[in-house]
């Protein structure tokens, strides 16, 4: 490189060197994972100068994710998947603030079609003001909704608080139990919540939590074709290490908030970005698999 010339960075906006997957050359989809060299675009006009994707015998594109050599869900990809996650997120935590197993079910509860920030905001008065779940299960939903109202849906929130309240005090000697099977028992509580406290509270990798961010990424890095939760939660789970399902959900759902943004990922800035494949990313290395997308 002449002294003084300084190698040529993406464009943040994406906008530059935005490209279809017709327009980019595929590096390191095989086996491997695509940890080898990044293939740029080309400055020019992508169409013309970009080389083409090589056909196999039958005439199809090696890009294809059926194409045999490429698999997304080889263990040596998921590996590199989750060594650049720990890179990322080596501590991340839950972000619903709690100091007891209840009020994490409560805050995860009242956490569905909500933001944890907006939860966050309305669970340390609630707690205040009923600070036992012998509190909560002396109301009547009626008494909780004007308390849980900010989050949305408050009306199906308070009964399945109050509920699990109920239940919790008649079946369980007050104690949120540590149990997928009894957890399930509770009002309002589905794997996605029994996952949230056995994993965070318990420290018990009995599955993984499959939320907005986990469903899409998933989906974007080809580690499941599922649109159902608990089919997708399968599906990681058969791919993952047992003794990472409980991270590996927080470290998505904080890369889904701080860059792979639903709506205009931050691709550019992404350290998975040569082993995504995602048809909606807007920057790539590497070519896009039109069936990679949330």
């Amino acid at each position: 490189m002449a002294r003084g010339v300084t190698p040529r960075q993406p464009a943040r906006t994406g906008r530059q060197d935005k490209v279809r997957a017709s327009t980019v050359t595929r590096v390191g989809t095989g086996t491997r994972g695509g940890t080898g060299a990044l293939a740029r675009p080309s400055r020019g006009k992508a169409s013309a100068a970009a080389p083409k994707a090589r056909k196999n015998a039958k005439g199809k594109s090696e890009a294809d994710p059926k194409i045999k050599g490429y698999n997304p869900v080889a263990p040596e990809r998921v590996a590199e998947i989750l060594r650049r996650l720990d890179q990322l997120y080596p501590e991340v935590t839950c972000a619903l603030t709690h100091a007891s197993a209840w009020e994490l079910l409560v805050a995860t509860i009242l956490s569905a079609q909500s933001t944890d920030a907006n939860v966050n905001r309305v669970t340390p008065e609630l707690f205040r003001k009923y600070p036992t779940v012998e509190a909560f299960a002396a109301l009547t939903p009626e008494q909780l909704e004007p308390d849980v109202r900010s989050t949305g849906f408050f009306r199906n929130k308070s009964k399945s608080v109050v509920g699990a309240a109920k239940k919790i005090i008649a079946d369980f000697g007050g104690h949120v139990p540590d149990e997928m099977d009894k957890l399930l028992t509770l009002p309002g509580v589905a794997r996605k919540t029994a996952n949230v406290v056995l994993g965070s509270w318990f420290k018990k990798a009995e599955g993984v939590v499959v939320d907005t961010h986990v469903h899409r990424i998933s989906r974007r890095l080809e580690l499941t074709t599922e649109n159902d939760p608990q089919k997708i939660e399968q599906d990681l789970m058969k791919i993952i290490p047992r003794e990472k399902w409980i991270l590996f959900s927080h470290q998505i759902i904080w890369h889904g908030r701080k860059l792979c943004i639903a709506r205009k990922p931050k691709c550019a800035d992404c350290a998975l970005e040569n082993i995504c494949h995602a048809a909606d990313k807007t920057w790539s290395t590497v070519e896009l698999h039109k069936n990679a997308k949330a």
